[in-house]
């Protein structure tokens, strides 16, 4: 007998009375006028650009950071985990705040912290206050971000029109990525990566201008309480997940306090799972993962992240270290991949509503991979730009053609009420994948950085005890002008100045081999995405409205 599939949404509709539309007198968020919602979607793109644009406008920024602040390889990875992090752990927990006490309101004080924690940044004199400010950015940006998608419905009570504000909506959100490392090489060209940072406060300070003056406030008089120990289970799982992966780095999985981190991650995932099951208004309906599109739109967000911080973080730097890139010479690099992603984004705009989304999705994770792969073997100490550009393209294609498609499955896939939860878990997915792809790809490149270095050095005859220094040097940047300085062997001037090339190449080359297993770790993560989706989305699709 036929077992009719009854979405979670229905059972939540039948026990609670129907909403007033919007717009009813005694219900907030009345419509914009027709007139006034063109301006109001604009300043709300304006907060969604920001806040996406801070997943990568850094990337090409890390060079300038390290030769500035003297910062290691991990705490550059700290410089972008720590705002992606604080994003992905709390954006969930800001949708409920903004349903509750104001989307407008909350936005608004998002906006200020982002600000706040730019002014930080930029008037950082080290890198630890650099990565306390990136973690007060992502708070912002996680209390900003919920809103510009769940207002919308409020903006747009009509269905039609409301899908093309979502598909502008999507489109922005690929454009940011796209444009972060074209924006921050022009800015790092142009004065240093502070430079970064001053444009994230105008740019912030505009945006809060914009949507005081132009956006309608509007809550849901039937929302619940925030889902505090949901948050707190879920936050501190993420945390203690990803400072175990970069602690590893150096100290080794064995160490016990990497142990005693990956065991409390377990202990709060299990929690956070326990307690979303059992609560009454959790911050994440788990019911929905039963759902095929939003399971895998989820999941292959998370895979594209993963991946997309292999080219945006390690690239950018190896260029800049190794290859001797300005700022302004990355951004050219970067300019082919931005422009065609921001092309394919549109396009796949227009073609999901077509074609089915297990055909569109693995196709972007095929051209996706293929992209990786080229660049791997177009990165080398001295590559052709227009060889790499043009890999880079190739990668651009793919991840356009990716994000926009996998992003509109995943609100299709839950009633629209449900739609601000959707998008706020797809894009903690893409969050937690950009944490993740930069703790696991850099503990892999910092691993073939320093084998490949040891190896290197005992080739060289240089002493053990003068491993420790040079290694350290070298991912921080003070590789000393004269030998003597640092500590180097003794010996003829020649022959030592010839030594400190030899361990500089060798540098190099261990950073090649690093980049080159991060770029072919990702793609093979990307085809199993791939495949992940024509399995899972197989046959006759489940929809939530059956």
């Amino acid at each position: 007998m036929a077992t009719r599939f009854l979405h979670p949404g229905h059972a939540a509709r039948a026990r609670s009375p129907r909403p007033a539309p919007p717009g009813t007198p005694g219900r907030p968020g009345w419509p914009a006028p027709p007139a006034g919602r063109a301006a109001a979607l604009a300043a709300l793109m304006v907060v969604l650009f920001l806040t996406f644009l801070d997943n990568t406008v850094v990337s090409v920024a890390l060079g300038s950071v390290q030769g500035n602040l003297h910062a290691g390889v991990a705490a550059l990875q700290w410089v972008v985990s720590a705002y992606a992090l604080t994003f992905a752990s709390a954006m969930l927990a800001f949708g409920m705040v903004g349903d509750e006490f104001g989307r407008k309101r909350v936005m608004l004080i998002g906006v200020s912290i982002f600000g706040a924690g730019s002014a930080l940044c930029a008037l950082a004199p080290d890198v630890q206050l650099l990565i306390a400010g990136r973690a007060v950015m992502g708070l912002g940006a996680a209390a900003s971000e919920p809103g510009t998608l769940s207002m919308l419905r409020h903006l747009y009570p009509g269905e039609r029109i409301r899908a093309r504000a979502v598909g502008v909506w999507t489109a922005v959100c690929g454009l940011a990525l796209a444009m972060g490392p074209v924006v921050g090489g022009v800015l790092v060209g142009v004065w240093d990566w502070r430079a970064i940072f001053w444009f994230n406060l105008i740019f912030g300070l505009t945006a809060l201008a914009a949507c005081a003056s132009l956006l309608p406030e509007n809550a849901d008089p039937d929302a619940h309480r925030v889902d505090i120990p949901g948050f707190a289970f879920g936050a501190a799982a993420l945390s203690a997940l990803i400072i175990a992966v970069i602690t590893a780095e150096t100290a080794g999985f064995a160490a016990t306090e990497v142990v005693a981190l990956l065991c409390v991650s377990a202990v709060e995932g299990s929690a956070f799972l326990w307690w979303e099951h059992r609560a009454s208004h959790p911050l994440l309906d788990l019911r929905y993962l039963r759902v095929p599109r939003f399971l895998a739109a989820n999941l292959v967000a998370f895979c594209a992240y993963f991946a997309t911080f292999a080219v945006f973080f390690f690239t950018a730097l190896y260029l800049y270290e190794v290859a001797g890139y300005s700022g302004y010479r990355i951004a050219v690099v970067f300019l082919p991949m931005t422009a065609l992603m921001i092309v394919t984004s549109l396009l796949a705009g227009r073609w999901t509503g077509t074609a089915a989304p297990r055909w569109t999705i693995s196709a972007g994770c095929l051209i996706f991979g293929a992209g990786l792969l080229v660049t791997a073997q177009a990165i080398s100490p001295s590559p052709d730009q227009l060889r790499l550009a043009a890999a880079l393209a190739l990668t651009g294609i793919g991840v356009g053609s990716t994000v926009v498609p996998l992003t509109a499955t995943a609100l299709s896939a839950v009633p629209p009420e449900r739609s601000g939860m959707a998008a706020s878990a797809t894009n903690t997915s893409r969050e937690i994948g950009a944490v993740i792809g930069v703790a696991v790809l850099g503990m892999l490149v910092n691993a073939q950085l320093n084998s490949h270095l040891i190896a290197s050095l005992k080739h060289l005859g240089v002493p053990a005890n003068f491993w420790t220094i040079i290694i350290n040097a070298i991912e921080t940047g003070t590789i000393p002008s004269s030998p003597h300085a640092g500590g180097a062997p003794g010996g003829s001037g020649p022959s030592e100045q010839q030594l400190e090339q030899e361990v500089i190449r060798a540098a190099y080359s261990a950073f090649y081999a690093g980049l080159h297993a991060a770029l072919v770790l990702s793609a093979v993560l990307v085809f199993a995405a791939g495949l992940l989706t024509l399995v899972m989305l197989r046959g006759r699709m489940t929809e939530w409205a059956r």
